[in-house]
């Protein structure tokens, strides 16, 4: 069993990237179901794209190729809703995709191949292989736009990596990148405000460009023994969480027992419990009264105390006739009906004559 985005890749459809956007539109059926991220294939399955049945790479030997894509193309496989595409444009007679891309307004090197195991090696960004570039802007450039090119960018969320810039004209420059995010040098360059003119990769790892615009060639075996060398030790590294050691944390030292301040770390004079510490002396001045705290309801005056109870009296007597009133309406006969006003003793109160 295989992943289908993996199986894609290795009979030499189309790229691991290209094969989670067919699976993501909805385009890849398993034995006649819709596949979904993460299903597998199975020897004997049957698999197809925009229905039509995807066949197992045959023995031939997988096809390796350099390009100078020219301005205007556009670095897909989708030969169904990308009119200038990569692939109608070589038309080459077996299915190839490329490794990586080059954005529509730029040109250079690219590789294209039927081979999907080696795609993911070359592309990955930890193994650090390098691609160049030659840039025109649309200024003069200076020092500090070297430096800061050189020492990162913040783009996509992320800040570029340390790289090498250098400058060949008055307006041009290159730069070599480990990196493949999208439109980088562009966006790069447009955070320093400056706008890219022409952009040609001129290398990949150790193949450089030779060809005229719009032609491309076979990897000769030499050529392949270097870059299988350079991914030989292509392996996706788990990610793990890594310790600074330039700056590691001071330990934190403990206050001791006899106490400290805290803020100026200072230790004060020891003292022992039962015992008054010997800065601490008896006041013979009167305690002020406290004030209330800010918002807070004071109790007032007896008077104030009486008037609220006497009230809060009134309420319950008033109360007391409603529920008499209800009851009689409704015809009971209660204890409270017999009860009246004057019955009811309010505390320092004179009934009403």
């Amino acid at each position: 069993m295989i992943r289908i985005n993996k199986y894609l890749s290795e009979i030499g459809y189309c790229s691991r990237r290209e094969a989670d956007k067919l699976i993501q539109a909805g385009r890849v059926l398993i034995n006649d179901f819709t596949a979904i991220d993460g299903n597998d294939v199975s020897p004997g399955d049957e698999v197809m794209v925009d229905f039509e049945v995807v066949n197992p790479k045959t023995t031939s030997k997988p096809v390796y190729i350099a390009f100078n894509k020219p301005k205007g193309l556009v670095c897909t496989t989708d030969t169904k809703l990308e009119k200038n595409n990569i692939v109608d444009y070589i038309r080459h007679q077996k299915r190839i995709f490329p490794i990586g891309r080059l954005d529509k307004l730029s040109e250079g090197l690219i590789f294209l191949t039927n081979d999907g195991d080696i795609v993911n090696k070359i592309l990955r960004a930890e193994n650090r292989h390098e691609k160049e570039y030659q840039v025109e802007v649309n200024k003069v450039i200076t020092p500090e736009f070297i430096n800061r090119m050189a020492s990162g960018i913040p783009i996509l969320g992320t800040y570029t990596k340390r790289c090498e810039v250098k400058q060949t004209g008055k307006q041009s420059f290159t730069i070599i990148l480990t990196q493949g995010l999208n439109r980088q040098i562009r966006r790069m360059c447009e955070y320093l405000t400056y706008r890219v003119t022409k952009l040609i990769r001129i290398r990949i790892m150790s193949i450089k460009l030779d060809l005229p615009i719009g032609h491309y060639r076979d990897l000769s075996p030499e050529e392949m023994v270097s870059i299988n060398a350079s991914i030989s030790g292509s392996i996706k590294a788990p990610k793990t969480k890594s310790k600074r050691s330039d700056s590691p944390s001071k330990a934190k030292e403990p206050f001791a027992k006899t106490g400290s301040d805290k803020k100026t770390g200072t230790a004060k004079k020891p003292f022992t419990k039962g015992k008054a510490r010997p800065d601490a002396t008896k006041s013979s001045e009167p305690k002020k009264a406290r004030r209330p705290a800010f918002g807070a309801k004071s109790t007032g005056s007896r008077r104030d105390v009486a008037a609220r109870k006497e009230a809060d009296n009134r309420k319950k007597i008033d109360q007391d006739l409603q529920n008499a009133t209800a009851s009689a309406a409704t015809g009971a006969t209660t204890k409270r009906m017999k009860r009246t006003i004057t019955e009811i003793k309010i505390p320092g109160h004179k009934p009403r004559k």
